[in-house]
């Protein structure tokens, strides 16, 4: 898939590595924040699922139905566990910035999913 990606455009591959980096991330809080030991499970379930989707359907607009099924939920969860976090903070910052990359990424996989199954299945 990664080859996949490399062929597209420069600002596709900085926003692919940007939510690898930052659903990584999650590691640096998980051992004090429940919020990231749901992101980090999350991001790998993803991981799996989309792996599965890709070698099932190929590089294809479907690829986002695995953000959508499990990228919802999570950021769902991160608003109402908003209160429990501060953007004074580095933890509340970075819960922040995640859930707005989240609901960037969920509104191009909601239309990617939508072109799919109207027929424009390419990537």
């Amino acid at each position: 898939m990664m080859e996949d990606i490399a062929r597209e455009g420069p600002l596709l591959q900085a926003w692919v590595y940007w939510m690898m980096v930052l659903n990584t991330a999650s590691i640096l809080f998980v051992f004090h924040r429940v919020e990231a030991r749901w992101v980090l499970a999350a991001w790998v379930v993803n991981i799996v699922f989309m792996s599965f989707l890709y070698e099932t359907y190929g590089y294809t607009r479907i690829l986002g139905l695995s953000h959508i099924l499990i990228w919802t939920p999570l950021l769902a969860y991160l608003w109402h566990r908003r209160g429990h976090f501060s953007a004074g903070t580095w933890t509340g910052r970075y819960f922040i910035v995640l859930g707005a990359t989240i609901l960037v990424s969920l509104i191009f996989d909601y239309v990617d999913l939508v072109r799919y199954f109207l027929g424009d299945q390419a990537a």
